[in-house]
């Protein structure tokens, strides 16, 4: 029989025991704030590594609790599927999903995250990613994950060093990259670069871009799913920078991005800052090429489905477009710009001929209301929309038809119908300027040249 003394020690360490868990409890309370966030050492976690094979890597970073009450993380999960690429380990746990996990004030806990990527599976995206979602009284935080889903080399964030980029791997630009002043890339045929989000590329020395026709040099978005094929404004697009000198595009593919080419350098020049032909613009946001004060000589070429401006000339300069078509039927949004545009009214000569300019628009050109005398711009051997009364001593020789006769404008198919108005209707002298269309074909095998890039003829 125990002692009623030691009975009553007993009793009272208990208590005692009880009451020094409550003080605990109530020193270390949970913090249940709605607003409450955790820290973490990283807002995107990165694996770039370039995969050769099956590629497998592991990276980390920290949660932190900045306050000094404990608080609850409710979850945490991967946001993707169960077949996503990616692992995670919580503090040397792995699984999809935690729950309830305490982190006490100022405390911090690792996650580890594991990717696992077949880099020659072609059905994957050039990009994988999936986030980590954090939940915290009901407040959702999450940490982004990107990996490289295929085997290609990696441009990031960086002046090119390389002079020559080659079609052996096709390209990924991660962020913006730039062309040096005083430097010039060489891009052979063949050659993809495909941008990532918000990234672009800017030249202040030179580029010279050297496509064929069976192997174009290719520029567009990052997602090459069926789904994106034609989704604009998935990158930023190409800027020539002032300063930049002697730029040259054959047999390129610009696409799905904001802006396709602007040309920001100054001045007048002999040789044109750039020089452009046997080309496609196509699916931009805004413009396809837009310029200020500057020289293009372009042929050949096909700018189409753009959300403001096919061609926008600011600030004077020189240009000439020879068997062009411009081609805008944007259907993404309203679009009440002129597809071709020649604003402001300083020193300007601009020549078209043999070129296409039509769109969903009643009238798709636009010139300054009051153009000065060194406003020097004609328009002759084109088709468009409807004749423009108010500048027509621009227009020579051009023919106005609302149906173009386009095979598939639907799909981007600009080769002309059998009836098309623009058939046998160019200025022959410029044929012989331009003497092959977009596709190699001869213009000078029958009675006249075609308008636009396309040469329609029975072989």
């Amino acid at each position: 029989m125990i002692p009623k003394s030691i009975n009553s020690l007993f009793i009272i360490i208990v208590i005692l025991f009880c009451g020094s868990i409550c003080i605990s409890c109530e020193k270390d309370p949970k913090l249940q704030d709605p607003q409450a966030k955790l820290v973490f050492s990283a807002d995107t976690v990165l694996f770039d590594t370039i995969f050769t094979g099956i590629g497998s890597a592991t990276r980390h970073f920290k949660v932190y609790n900045p306050y000094k009450e404990t608080l609850e993380i409710d979850i945490i999960s991967l946001s993707g599927s169960s077949s996503s690429a990616y692992r995670i380990n919580v503090d040397g746990v792995p699984g999809r999903v935690f729950n309830n996990i305490i982190l006490s004030g100022g405390d911090s806990l690792y996650i580890f995250v594991e990717a696992t990527i077949d880099p020659l599976d072609g059905n994957l995206p050039m990009v994988v990613e999936d986030s980590i979602i954090f939940s915290v009284n009901g407040n959702l935080q999450a940490v982004r994950l990107v990996a490289w889903g295929q085997d290609f080399i990696i441009l990031d964030d960086e002046a090119m060093q390389a002079d020559i980029l080659t079609a052996e791997k096709p390209y990924l630009v991660y962020n913006s990259i730039t062309i040096d002043s005083g430097r010039v890339l060489h891009i052979e045929p063949g050659v993809r670069l495909h941008f990532h989000r918000n990234s672009g590329l800017h030249i202040a020395g030179s580029i010279i871009v050297s496509g064929s026709y069976d192997q174009p040099v290719i520029f567009e978005g990052s997602r090459t799913e069926t789904s994106y094929r034609n989704i604009p404004g998935q990158w930023e697009g190409i800027i020539l920078m002032p300063g930049s000198r002697n730029n040259q595009f054959l047999n390129t593919r610009i696409r799905n991005a904001v802006n396709g080419i602007i040309v920001e350098t100054e001045g007048e020049f002999e040789v044109p800052v750039l020089y452009m032909a046997n080309s496609r613009i196509e699916n931009m946001t805004y413009a396809g090429l837009f310029t200020r004060n500057t020289s293009v000589y372009s042929y050949n070429t096909i700018i189409s489905n753009c959300g403001h401006y096919a061609v926008a000339i600011f600030g004077g300069g020189n240009y000439s477009f020879y068997h062009c078509t411009i081609a805008n039927y944007w259907n993404f949004s309203a679009r009440r710009t002129p597809s071709f545009i020649i604003d402001d009214d300083a020193p300007v000569n601009v020549v078209v001929a043999n070129t296409i300019i039509h769109g969903s628009q009643s009238r798709e050109t636009g010139f300054p209301l009051n153009p000065g005398p060194e406003f020097d711009v004609e328009f002759s051997y084109c088709l468009l929309p409807v004749a423009d009364i108010d500048t027509r001593e621009i227009f020579q020789n051009c023919i106005y038809d609302t149906v173009p006769g386009f095979l598939d404008s639907d799909n981007l198919n600009y080769r002309l119908a059998e009836l098309s108005s623009a058939i046998d209707a160019g200025d022959p002298a410029i044929g012989r300027l331009i003497p092959t269309d977009y596709e190699g074909k001869s213009r000078l095998l029958d009675k006249a040249p075609d308008i636009g890039a396309f040469e329609r003829y029975i072989e």
